[in-house]
């Protein structure tokens, strides 16, 4: 969420630069700020009646105690009357700071001075790209007939016990996962970050402080008995530890990885691209998340980014690395690097990873502040995929695949146990 001391102060430049998302927002922020205005006002007259309100009780108790009742009992009435009206005050300001929050909720961030103009996916600038595209044989399989013939993953079996997206990994293929989730683990702790497990069901405060929530686009699963959200990406839990918290600047930078179950609704994807692995309603993550300072952060940033490249390269995948346009970028990110692997029997790219610079605007949401000295700013948060698995294990199986077996990438076979499929 966006701060409204930001928004007053530099609304011109906010207003060009959310341009890139191709979002005209100066009549809301115009709003925001007479809105903010007239909470501020609200907020002076209620704090100057409370303050005269108790400067007459104050009076009316040295009335009573020098005998003079007929001052005292006009003093009284005149401090019902401000009773009433500062009851009447405080209602009018919690409608109007309601309203304040709600619309700064419907403000995305405001995009970074890096994040390229366009409409679409189509138009993310490539910045990066590694590897050589693998060359397969003449009768090379899609992941989604290899693992059928291999009998290592079934989604037919999925969609009988829960439906389209939920696939059942088998023998090899079971293994496969879990030998990704544990290199993954490792890659991270081994860079710095601590592992943590964390609950894959959140409240609606959690969904609220990352930016999930309100779900305008329909994306998330909710038990609705007990108003709880199954978890898109382990970052929402993951981040929401530090709600309502202030940290002393000494404990930064905090770097934080997780695996876990992520469930996403997909809602209105269809059609060839989402296919066997391309696209699930349940897939397993492991998420890397950092809380820095603001001066730090995209340093941070940069981190992370040779950090997705590295395991990557050692995974002998082929990847490119782009840069997302305004268009394409997510609603609570203000720069994000998109990884993406490709799959030589697809013929295509497929993204495997995000990683992202929110700045301010989760921590304003969730209240989490970093305290320097007794100055208290709001922290920068970050977050990235290390790695989404799906399209990691697709890749794997198309681009090291030959006429009789899937080799398995030596990096993995430590964790694999065998060498091929």
């Amino acid at each position: 969420m966006l701060l409204v001391s930001d928004i007053i102060k530099n609304a011109d430049k906010i207003s060009s630069l959310m341009s890139k998302r191709n979002i005209d927002v100066k009549t809301k922020l115009d709003t925001i700020i007479e809105t903010d205005k007239l909470r501020r006002s609200t907020q002076s007259n209620l704090d100057n009646i409370l303050s005269e309100s108790n400067k007459l009780a104050k009076d009316i108790g040295s009335y009573f105690k020098s005998g003079e009742i007929e001052k005292a009992t006009l003093l009284k009435e005149k401090a019902g009357n401000l009773k009433t009206e500062s009851k009447d005050l405080s209602l009018k300001l919690s409608t109007i700071s309601s309203e304040l929050n709600s619309l700064l909720l419907e403000i995305p961030n405001t995009p970074n001075e890096l994040v390229p103009s366009g409409s679409s996916e189509e138009d993310n600038l490539e910045v990066f790209v590694h590897g050589e595209i693998p060359v397969l044989h003449e009768k090379a399989l899609s992941h989604w007939d290899l693992a059928t013939k291999k009998d290592i993953i079934d989604f037919e079996l999925g969609n009988k016990i829960t439906g389209a997206g939920f696939p059942v990994y088998k023998d090899k293929g079971a293994k496969l996962q879990r030998a990704l989730i544990n290199y993954f683990i490792d890659k991270n702790t081994e860079a710095g970050y601590k592992e943590i497990q964390v609950p894959i069901l959140v409240n609606e405060d959690s969904g609220m402080g990352t930016g999930q929530l309100p779900d305008k686009e329909g994306q998330m699963y909710r038990i609705n008995e007990d108003n709880l959200y199954l978890i898109p990406t382990a970052e929402v839990p993951v981040t929401n530890i530090f709600r309502n918290t202030i940290l002393k600047s000494s404990e930064l930078p905090i770097c934080l990885t997780s695996y876990t179950p992520c469930f996403r609704r997909e809602a209105g994807s269809y059609g060839a691209h989402v296919r066997g692995l391309n696209r699930l309603h349940q897939f397993d993550k492991v998420e890397i998340v950092r809380v820095e300072n603001p001066v730090n952060s995209y340093k941070a940033l940069d981190e992370m980014v040779d950090h997705v490249k590295n395991i990557l390269e050692e995974l002998e995948l082929p990847y490119r690395i782009l840069r997302l346009c305004g268009g394409d970028l997510g609603f609570t990110s203000s720069l994000t690097y998109d990884f993406e692997v490709y799959s030589a029997a697809q013929k295509k790219w497929l993204e495997v990873s995000s990683v992202s610079n929110f700045e301010t605007f989760q921590s304003n949401r969730l209240k989490l502040r970093i305290d320097n000295n007794g100055t208290k700013t709001l922290a920068h948060t970050l977050n990235g995929s290390s790695l989404a698995l799906p399209r990691i294990v697709a890749c794997i199986l198309e681009n090291f695949q030959d006429e009789s077996s899937i080799k398995i990438p030596k990096a993995l076979i430590n964790y694999t146990g065998f060498e091929e499929i």
